[in-house]
């Protein structure tokens, strides 16, 4: 989902400097300047709205490592 945002922000940040919004700038560095604008407008972005979905896996990992810790200490106290 993050790099549909970043493709998302290429798309616009190419329009942009197309139509002259943006600066183009220097020299042959366009195709550069868009990759650089998209990525500094996407990473605020996909922060922000991907939130649900980092919150989700952070809830999922969680989980997965409370159980493994929790086997981990009942084959501890387990005798050999």
């Amino acid at each position: 989902m993050r790099f549909a945002v970043f493709v998302g922000c290429l798309v616009v940040a190419g329009a942009l400097v197309q139509f002259g919004v943006l600066p183009k700038g220097l020299g042959d560095s366009n195709a550069i300047w868009v990759v650089l604008i998209a990525l500094v407008l996407s990473a605020p972005l996909s922060f922000v709205l991907l939130r649900k979905q980092r919150d989700a896996m952070s809830e999922q990992i969680v989980g997965k490592v409370d159980r493994v810790k929790a086997r981990l200490d009942s084959h501890r106290t387990q005798e050999d």
